[in-house]
C-alpha cells in the first residue's frame, strides 16, 4: 500500500484517506463521565492528535502503539493549533507499508557515524578509559544497540540512530574544547562524551518506530542504568583505578547539569561542568534543526512559541541539499545517506 501525503503537508481544513502508524492512544473520560480516546498519529514527517469520540470501545482494538492503520477524516484547528477529526478507522498489515515513510531516522550516515566514533575511541590516549569505551563500542550487544537508539523519547534526537548522532556530536566538540582550553583531560572528556547517555539503551525501547519507557528504564532512569554500566565494564578491566571510575560516574551521573533537570549531583569539575554545557547545546540546537528542516526555503520567520526553551524563535529554514552537503563537508563523506532501513 503506498502512502501519498505526510503529515507536514496536512494543513487546516484539508480532508484525508492515507496511512499512519499509532504513536499513542489514551482513554479518558469527559465532565459527563462519556469515554473518549485521544488518537497520536505519525509518519516519518511528524505527529498529529486529535480525539475519537464514538465506537470508543470497537476503535480501541484497532489503534493500538506501534500499529498501522488506514485513517479517513480532516484537519481541524483547536486552540489555535492542527487537529484530527477522525471519520473512519481501518487496520492495516505492516507487511503492508514501507516501512521508512513511518520511521524518523537520522540523516547521517550510520556507518560513517560508527567509523567516526570508533576513530575517537582509538585516539583516547588513557589505556583504562581506551579499554572501557572498547567495551562498549567495539562489539557486542550494546553497541549493536546503541547504533539504532533513540536519544529520547522526544524534544531532541528522538528517532532511530538519534544517539550515536548525539553522542558523536558532543564527542567532537568535546575534542574541540579539550584543546582550547588549558588543563582539560581529554581523554575523560570524549569518555564522558561518549558515554554519558549509555543508559539509554536499556531506558527506551524503539519498536517499528514508536519510543516508549521500559520498566527498568521508569524505575532507576538512565543516568543510574548507565552509571551501573560502567561500574560492571570497569569492572572486568584488570586495575582499572578506582578514582578513575569515581571521575567517569561523576560525568555520567551529573551531565543534566542541575538536580531540578535530574541530575542526583550537580558537576564538581572542569570535565563534568564542560559535558553539561556540552549536552545542553546539542540537545538545543538538533531541536532547532528539526525545527528548521519543516520550514519552507531561507526566508525568516517565528515559530510556535517552545515550551521546553521557553520562549518563540526566529530562524530562517534550508534545503536539504545543503544540509547534506554541509554534512558531508564536516565528515569528509558523501553527500549520499545511507539509509537505516534500506
Amino acid at each position: 500500500m503506498t502512502k501519498n501525503t505526510f503529515v507536514e503537508e496536512l494543513k487546516e481544513g484539508d480532508r484525508f484517506d492515507d496511512l499512519f502508524l499509532v504513536k499513542s492512544v489514551r482513554l479518558s473520560e469527559t465532565k459527563a463521565g462519556n469515554s473518549y480516546l485521544i488518537l497520536t498519529v505519525m509518519d516519518r514527517s511528524g505527529e498529529l492528535s486529535g480525539p475519537i469520540w464514538d465506537n470508543v470501545e470497537a476503535w480501541q482494538k484497532i489503534c493500538r502503539a506501534g500499529e498501522f492503520i488506514r485513517l479517513k477524516g480532516m484537519v481541524q484547528a483547536y486552540r489555535d493549533k492542527p487537529q484530527l477529526k477522525v471519520d473512519s478507522v481501518q487496520p492495516v498489515d505492516r507487511d503492508a507499508v514501507h516501512l521508512a515513510d513511518f520511521v524518523v531516522a537520522t540523516t547521517r550516515d550510520p556507518q560513517q557515524m560508527a567509523e567516526e566514533l570508533q576513530r575517537l575511541v582509538r585516539s583516547v590516549k588513557d589505556p583504562y578509559l581506551r579499554r572501557l569505551l572498547n567495551h562498549f563500542f567495539k562489539s557486542g550487544s550494546v553497541w549493536d544497540k546503541f547504533q539504532m537508539a533513540p536519544a529520547a523519547k522526544g524534544i531532541h534526537h528522538a528517532y532511530a540512530g538519534g544517539l550515536l548522532e548525539h553522542c558523536l556530536s558532543m564527542a567532537r566538540v568535546a575534542d574541540m574544547l579539550a584543546g582550547h582550553y588549558e588543563g582539560v583531560d581529554r581523554s575523560l572528556l570524549i569518555t564522558g562524551a561518549l558515554l554519558h547517555d549509555i543508559g539509554k539503551v536499556d531506558e527506551l525501547a524503539m519498536e517499528i518506530g514508536v519510543v516508549e519507557y521500559t520498566d527498568r528504564g521508569r524505575l532507576k532512569g538512565h543516568l543510574v542504568i548507565g552509571c551501573e554500566m560502567v561500574a560492571a565494564a570497569a569492572a572486568k578491566i584488570n586495575g582499572f583505578p578506582p578514582e578513575l571510575l569515581d571521575q567517569v560516574q561523576h560525568l555520567v551521573l551529573s551531565h543534566h547539569g542541575r538536580q531540578e533537570f535530574g541530575s542526583p549531583i550537580v558537576p564538581m569539575t572542569v570535565e563534568a561542568l564542560l559535558l553539561s554545557f556540552i549536552d545542553d547545546v546539542d540537545a538545543k540546537m538538533n531541536l532547532i534543526e528539526q525545527l528548521r528542516r519543516k520550514m519552507e526555503g531561507g526566508s525568516m520567520q517565528w515559530t510556535e512559541y517552545q515550551r521546553s526553551l521557553e520562549r518563540f524563535l526566529y530562524l530562517g529554514g534550508f534545503e536539504e541539499k545543503e544540509m547534506a552537503e554541509e554534512t558531508a563537508e564536516a565528515t569528509n563523506t558523501p553527500a549520499r545517506q545511507q539509509s537505516l532501513f534500506s
